[in-house]
């Protein structure tokens, strides 16, 4: 995880909604020199802690995170795996079909 990205995100949530480090620190229980090491990216958090400072900055936790991870093509797969998987042997044929169409539209587009 990529703690600066994970900061930067932080930052911007918080100066959106005008919002001082002190603030924040205030709302959420910690220091205001926590919530600056950590939109430095200097420190960890916990989950918990993400998750207070995502409520109290009105966003998700996936939203102040997707920058912060790498996500990999095995993500994706097991995203598709598991909207296949409650779908008839029809449907799945179907999506497939659909994707290989799009596809090969998306390789025959000039670049």
């Amino acid at each position: 995880m990529d703690y600066h990205k994970l900061g930067s995100r932080l930052r911007q949530e918080r100066q959106r909604l005008n919002l001082t480090q002190e603030k924040l620190a205030e709302k959420v229980d910690m220091s205001h020199a926590y919530i600056g090491q950590i939109e430095r990216g200097e420190r960890s958090l916990t989950l918990e802690t993400l998750v207070n400072i995502a409520e109290e900055l009105d966003v998700t936790v996936d939203y102040l995170l997707e920058s912060a991870i790498d996500i990999s093509n095995a993500y994706y797969l097991q995203k598709i795996r598991l909207l296949l998987s409650s779908r008839t042997q029809g449907e799945q044929k179907m999506a497939y079909e659909m994707l290989e169409l799009l596809f090969k539209h998306q390789d025959q587009l000039p670049e």
